[in-house]
């Protein structure tokens, strides 16, 4: 029987995947181009964090080469949540939280190639076996938000390949410290790609130094504290209670909430059909064998808590 500490942290985790789930709807919601929108709510995040006294006690204790490290992996999650709002504005919030789907596939294949751990073929097959259902979904979307499809897949790719390289380095710093570093790396290189991004991608630019205007920037301040900090400060002190298999299940809510919220509060059921859901049906079956299948692991990898949208613990 479930100790209190445990139903508390399984009722606590429930809470955080929620939260992590509106940050597709809050992405729809907010009007800014992605570049502005990514930018915004990464500079909200690193400032809130340099306010903890814990973010500079854990920077003094770092090593350069483990903090330069993680601010190249930064980089990697500002171009991941470029690409996964860029995904929302070119498609909807259900395309993008399906998209993010596809992370847990991608990591099988890319981090034993990071990691240097041997391949699982049970990993593998389940990769597999999600194409049907990635070919479902292209078909169940109207053409012109497939657009949205290619660059949500691009932003999955990304958190296999930083999620994996976080884990090179994981128990080397804490994760408060590493989500600082990250995010500010992140905020330093947006800052730097802004001027070319006119001519690279047109469809994600936007001014960066204009501040939004009040209904923005009200929800930026949800995004950035109550869908990101907060519940990366709660999923730490849940996931003290908890198995990696039992968080990683609950993790893998996280684009059932974000479809289901995104029917119910921005109707896209319209724009998608019968054969979408049945594709996203097939990618979330998978999604949920891989921990029922995979091998079992450690839960160590916290760091991607804060920094991405489709997260792993194992």
């Amino acid at each position: 029987m479930p100790t209190p500490e445990a139903r508390r942290a399984q009722l606590q985790i429930h809470l955080c995947v929620l939260l992590w789930g509106f940050t597709a709807i809050l992405g729809k919601l907010i009007t800014l181009p992605a570049l502005p929108l990514v930018w915004w709510r990464m500079l909200l995040v690193v400032v809130a964090v340099a306010l903890l006294p814990r973010f500079w006690r854990g920077l003094r204790a770092m090593p350069l080469r483990i903090g330069l490290a993680y601010a190249g992996i930064g980089m990697l999650v500002a171009l991941h949540w470029l690409t996964f709002y860029g995904a929302i504005k070119l498609a909807n919030a259900s395309v993008a939280a399906t998209c993010m789907a596809l992370a847990t596939v991608f990591t099988a294949l890319i981090e034993p190639l990071v990691v240097r751990t041997r391949l699982s073929w049970r990993e593998l097959a389940l990769g597999i076996g999600v194409l049907p259902g990635v070919a479902l979904v292209v078909g169940g979307v109207p053409t012109g938000l497939r657009g949205g499809i290619a660059v949500g897949v691009m932003s999955a790719a990304l958190v296999a390949i930083f999620g994996s390289l976080n884990k090179r380095f994981v128990g080397r710093a804490d994760p408060l410290t590493v989500t600082g570093i990250e995010l500010g790396a992140g905020t330093v290189l947006l800052t730097l790609l802004a001027p070319a991004m006119a001519t690279l991608f047109p469809v994600f630019d936007g001014p960066l130094l204009e501040v939004p205007g009040a209904r923005d920037m009200a929800w930026l301040l949800v995004l950035a504290l109550a869908c990101t900090l907060f519940p990366f400060s709660l999923a730490l002190v849940a996931l003290r209670h908890m198995s990696a298999f039992g968080a990683q299940m609950a993790l893998n809510l996280e684009p059932v909430y974000a479809i289901v919220l995104a029917m119910l509060l921005l109707g896209e059921q319209r724009d998608l059909s019968p054969q979408f859901y049945l594709g996203v049906a097939i990618i979330l079956l998978a999604v949920f064998a891989q921990p029922l299948l995979g091998r079992p692991r450690s839960q160590a990898h916290l760091e991607n808590l804060a920094t991405a949208e489709a997260r792993r613990v194992e």
